[in-house]
């Protein structure tokens, strides 16, 4: 009885090349979104290379997975503001596309999440903080000054995203960038630079 040939790998320079983005983005997404995997991130990277909407039977086609994992992930994606889809007139099957240009809309979905987090978080330490009330003790003291110290962290973080409008839907991060004029930039990068420790410069022309 003859072995099982193992598939033909396309060894191209474009080929090479697709199967790096798709195992790059994969990776990103991953650990970036809890519950989507490295599949879910292949196909944010094949419907970025796609010309147009995708089925899931053509996205299980090119990344050689079973329907049933594409749909889980594409399912995931959805959830999180990633991926939309819709059904073409007579279709009979849904057609799936990036809510977004890439890699905004992987950026929008994220900081989506961040307010989410840290709203989840606030209210963790305030149901801690009742629950702690005003019992006395050097444990009970530690723990309320560790809850503030959280508490307030939490807060600063929530103000800042109070400074920007609620998204619903992708973040056009180069529409935002390119709005900005030079000064903000190079404020924003020497402050940045200055919480890491590191030396501040300019990003304009001197």
């Amino acid at each position: 009885m003859s072995a099982t040939r193992a598939p033909k790998v396309d060894s191209s320079p474009v080929a090479a090349a697709r199967r790096t983005l798709l195992e790059g983005v994969g990776e990103e997404v991953a650990a970036s979104f809890p519950g989507i995997t490295r599949l879910g991130g292949q196909i944010v990277a094949a419907l970025y290379l796609a010309e147009g909407p995708r089925s899931m039977d053509e996205l299980s086609a090119e990344l050689g997975r079973s329907k049933s994992n594409i749909f889980a992930n594409l399912r995931g994606l959805e959830a999180a503001g990633i991926v939309d889809h819709h059904r073409e007139a007579g279709a009979r099957h849904d057609r799936y596309r990036l809510r977004g240009k890439y890699p905004d809309v992987v950026i929008g979905a994220y900081i989506a999440r961040l307010r989410r987090v840290v709203s989840d978080k606030r209210a963790l330490v305030r149901r801690s903080r009742e629950l702690l009330g005003d019992t006395r003790s050097p444990e009970a003291t530690g723990l309320r000054a560790k809850l503030d110290a959280l508490g307030g962290t939490y807060d600063r973080f929530a103000e800042l995203f109070e400074m920007f409008p609620a998204m619903d839907g992708p973040l056009d991060l180069e529409a935002v960038i390119n709005g900005l004029p030079r000064g903000v930039l190079d404020v924003l990068v020497a402050v940045m630079r200055k919480a890491l420790g590191m030396v501040s410069i300019r990003v304009g022309k001197r």
